[in-house]
C-alpha cells in the first residue's frame, strides 16, 4: 500500500508527503515525523498508524483538535482514500495508490477569492497630505527563512 498525505495550498498547488512508516506523528516538535511549525499546531498533534493495509488517525490531545472530513476526531478512526484531514489551518487529502487521482478542496473548505472592494469616495486633495494611501508596503513583510525547509513548504499557504 502506497499512501500519502497531500497538502492543499491556497494557490492551488499541492505538496505530497509519503507515509512510509508504521506510525507517523504530526506536530510542531522537531522530532515529529511530519513537522508543522505553526503556533496553532500542538507539539504532538495527531498520529497516523498503519495496520496491514489500513491506516488510522488519532488526535493526541491537541489543543485545537484534529478534524476528519469536517468532524473532530475524538477516538482512533480508520482512513479511506479521499478523506480530508485538517490540522490547525492546514488541510490534507489522504491518498492511497494514487487514489483519488484528482486532488481538490472539500466543497465547504475551499478558499474563497477575495471580494473586490468598492472604490472609496475620493477625498479632497488637502486630506491626502497626511494619508498613507500612496505608501507601498509590499516589501515590508517578512517571509519565512530560506534555511528552514519546513517553513519553506508552508510559505505559499
Amino acid at each position: 500500500m502506497n499512501s500519502n498525505l497531500v497538502l492543499l495550498k491556497n494557490n492551488g498547488a499541492h505538496k505530497t508527503f509519503p507515509l512510509t512508516d508504521t506510525i507517523i506523528v504530526l506536530g510542531r516538535r522537531h522530532d515529529c515525523d511530519l513537522r508543522i511549525p505553526l503556533p496553532n499546531v500542538s507539539r504532538r498533534h495527531c498520529q497516523l498508524s498503519r495496520d496491514g493495509e489500513s491506516m488510522e488517525l488519532r488526535d493526541l490531545n491537541s489543543k485545537v483538535g484534529t478534524f476528519l472530513n469536517g468532524k473532530r476526531v475524538d477516538k482512533q478512526v480508520p482512513l479511506k482514500p479521499g478523506d480530508y484531514i485538517r490540522i490547525g489551518p492546514l488541510t490534507f487529502v489522504y491518498q492511497v495508490d494514487g487514489k483519488p487521482g484528482k486532488i481538490t478542496w472539500p466543497k465547504k473548505a475551499a478558499p474563497q477569492p477575495a471580494k473586490p472592494k468598492k472604490p472609496a469616495a475620493k477625498p479632497a486633495e488637502d486630506e491626502l497630505e497626511d494619508s498613507f494611501a500612496d505608501l507601498d508596503v509590499s516589501d515590508s513583510f517578512a517571509s519565512p527563512s530560506e534555511s528552514d525547509s519546513d517553513l519553506e513548504d508552508l510559505k505559499d499557504l
